[in-house]
């Protein structure tokens, strides 16, 4: 019986690009307004507590790009052998993923065993704020499995289209987070519930994670038919391996950069003022709301643009890309506007003082001058990593966040101070869309265009 074939290669464009993103859209804005939420609980403790949440984000942000690196690599493979028609072949690197994501928990649970401390003392001088941050890292990184599982199995859900499911599973494991925040970070006495402050957020976060977790592992196995898991006759393969990471390593760097950079600017900016650190940290929380929509319409232009690759089909790549650009765009542009109108408003969510208000309503309006150059190009590493050319999207993440970024905020603050260091990340984004531009051309000529001809795709980029 011929094997019906997956809606990614024969939907509208225009409708199977909204039916797959609007989903995950919908689901990294929860997400996004949990990573708020959980901030403005903890603010409410004071100033120190604030600050080591913040100074958390590039650890956590680095079990995440481990995990959705994984994910990328996962995805893609799963989604053009699915596209070439072999089914078990799918369900095989889908195994791999598992595999794969229990090594990368216990990397992270020996983490948060041993080098919690040193992480933060390294980012401040402030014992309060180092006590704050070992308590909340320790816990988010030892019981960290769930954040990890979940992501795998959202990864098997989006690779068939199941973005519904995916949805589901974020946001309830994101609600979760933020009914538990305020019941374990403050405490409700007449029940039983000790205040735990930081240590609080940090048990609510895991726990929504594992409610996450558990709740994708039963829609896969209930809904996802497409992608069967055969364990009876798994055997470890070596070259499964090697595809997943050869699109997987370029991502996990790219995604850690974000940690790298972070964590390089607090260090930096420990020699201006702990606020600008707070102020710097705030900022990633507040342009989450308008970066991780379009992270999540990427989650569903890679699975597109994967099937479509394996299927040989040039003319939907060339279409998903094009309307991917446009609308991540269109999102950067209101993020824009938003950023420079209401700086103040939008850090009141953080009981600022004066201080964070002084520097980090400049920060804000200076920072969210990225959004301008961001979108197109992160649509265009997206599909890059799709098209099994990872490497170039590495290049271009390394021009935007690590160098010259770092240089040349050092730089920049010596010149003129706190103030024009925040020009730095715009700067550097700039080159970034002007590089990711440069290679998309060169993809769709040696990779994309032939298909468009009827010619051979070329798998080598």
């Amino acid at each position: 019986m011929e094997q019906k074939e997956n809606k990614m290669g024969v939907m509208p464009v225009r409708k199977l690009l909204v039916s797959m993103s609007l989903p995950m859209v919908i689901s990294m804005f929860v997400q996004a307004m949990y990573n708020l939420i959980d901030s403005v609980f903890v603010a409410q403790i004071n100033q120190d507590a604030l600050t080591a949440v913040n100074m958390a984000f590039p650890m956590q942000s680095l079990m995440i790009a481990f995990q959705t690196g994984l994910g990328v690599g996962m995805n893609a493979l799963v989604s053009r052998l699915l596209g070439e028609k072999k089914p078990k072949e799918a369900g095989k690197a889908a195994i791999h993923g598992l595999i794969l994501t229990l090594v990368n928990y216990l990397v992270f649970l020996t983490v948060g065993l041993t080098l919690t401390r040193t992480f933060y003392e390294l980012q401040s001088i402030n014992p309060a704020v180092v006590e704050y941050g070992r308590e909340y890292l320790s816990i988010v990184c030892v019981f960290g499995f769930g954040l990890f599982f979940q992501i795998c199995f959202e990864r098997f859900l989006q690779s068939t289209g199941k973005t519904v499911y995916s949805m589901i599973m974020q946001g309830v494991g994101a609600f979760i987070n933020i009914f538990l925040d305020p019941v374990f970070i403050f405490g409700i006495p007449s029940l039983g519930i000790p205040a735990m402050g930081v240590k609080g957020a940090a048990i609510a976060t895991v726990l929504g994670q594992c409610i996450g977790c558990t709740l994708g592992a039963i829609l896969h196995f209930a809904k996802n038919r497409e992608l069967k898991l055969d364990f009876k006759s798994f055997k470890i393969d070596f070259s499964t391996i090697r595809k997943i990471y050869a699109v997987g390593v370029p991502s996990i760097l790219m995604s850690a950069l974000v940690s790298v950079m972070t964590y390089a600017m607090n260090i930096i900016l420990k020699a201006y003022e702990e606020t600008a650190a707070t102020a710097f940290g705030v900022y990633f929380k507040l342009q989450s709301f308008v970066v991780m929509p379009v992270f999540g319409m990427n989650n569903g232009i890679v699975p597109i643009i994967a099937y479509n690759y394996g299927a040989g089909k040039g003319e939907r790549i060339v279409k998903t890309i094009k309307l991917g650009v446009c609308y991540a765009v269109v999102v950067m542009l209101v993020g824009l506007a938003l950023f420079q109108i209401f700086p103040g408003f939008f850090l009141g969510f953080f009981k600022p003082d004066e201080n964070l208000l002084r520097v980090g309503i400049p920060a804000l309006r200076t920072l969210s001058l990225s959004f301008v150059f961001a979108g197109a190009s992160i649509v265009m590493t997206s599909a890059f990593q799709a098209l099994g050319s990872g490497v170039r999207s590495l290049f271009v993440f390394i021009v935007r966040l690590l160098v010259p970024t770092l240089p040349l905020a050092w730089l920049l603050g010596k010149l003129g101070g706190i103030t024009a260091l925040w020009f730095a990340l715009p700067i550097c984004d700039l080159l970034g869309l002007i590089l990711a531009s440069v290679f998309m051309r060169k993809t769709y000529l040696k990779t994309i265009k032939p298909m468009l001809k009827g010619g051979e795709k070329n798998v080598d980029m």
